[in-house]
């Protein structure tokens, strides 16, 4: 206790706390947009429960991941080296490189995936599957439970891994880390449901959310293959397509009022 005491009574420690909050914060918002969309495939009475779950693991995975920073540190360590590099920038740092780590392997892979899922749902909704409807006129969700769960553990553990990385390269201090992992959370759990019920009522808010989970997918596959993208062009790309999401929507309102 006195040691969090003294911790936090240094000003440096709170300038961490508050840059590493927001930062997983920001993060975190790609996790939730794509629990968000897979959860909104359930039925009605399953969407709480899968997002809930989701968020649940996210938090558990990214405190174990905490609890082993040493192993974790030592997924930058490079693996296999096929000897292909860019060229060099002013700094001398190549424009790519094909020294992989298992780091780099998992956000590769995590990106394949995502770019994988975006591509089948944007193909999904532009030319919907017929929905297999009962006896009484009722339709059915196609999707099994388990198989969106196994879906968001899956980009769980790709974006605990990047979240965390991010957090070490941020700070060596165990607790300023738990701490903004478990604020991050919290937040992703109270934003779940207004976000989802908002996708859900807004169908091109879907294609929009789909739409940057493809762009966060390639910048993953790219920062595999040591192309780091500045965070802040991407997050500037996403606000600015919301704006005009946002302008669209109040046309569209406008529009219907005065008809």
């Amino acid at each position: 206790m006195q040691s969090l005491q003294a911790l936090f009574s240094d000003p440096t420690a709170w300038a961490a706390l508050i840059a590493l909050v927001i930062m997983e914060v920001v993060l975190g918002i790609d996790n939730l947009i794509f629990i968000s969309i897979l959860s909104n495939k359930l039925p009605e009475h399953q969407r709480k429960r899968a997002r809930r779950i989701g968020i649940s693991l996210a938090l558990v995975m990214r405190l174990a991941l905490l609890s082993m920073i040493a192993w974790l540190v030592g997924l930058t360590a490079p693996v296999f080296d096929l000897g292909l590099k860019g060229a060099l920038d002013a700094a001398g740092v190549p424009s790519f490189e094909t020294q992989f780590s298992w780091r780099d392997l998992i956000l590769i892979a995590g990106g394949l995936f995502l770019i994988w899922k975006a591509t089948k749902e944007i193909h999904h909704h532009v030319d919907p599957t017929p929905a297999i409807v009962t006896a009484d006129g009722k339709a059915v969700a196609t999707i099994a439970f388990s198989s969106v769960l196994i879906q968001i553990v899956l980009l769980d553990m790709v974006f605990s891994v990047d979240s965390i990385l991010t957090a070490v390269g941020m700070t060596d201090n165990l607790a300023v880390m738990v701490i903004a992992v478990v604020t991050a959370v919290t937040v992703m759990l109270i934003a779940a449901e207004p976000l989802a019920n908002f996708i859900n009522r807004n169908p091109t808010v879907v294609m929009l959310a789909l739409g940057f989970l493809l762009m966060i997918g390639a910048v993953l596959i790219a920062d595999g293959f040591g192309v780091h993208v500045p965070k802040g062009y991407i997050y500037a790309a996403m606000a600015f397509s919301t704006l005009v999401e946002v302008l669209n929507m109040l046309s569209r309102r406008a529009r219907s009022q005065t008809s």
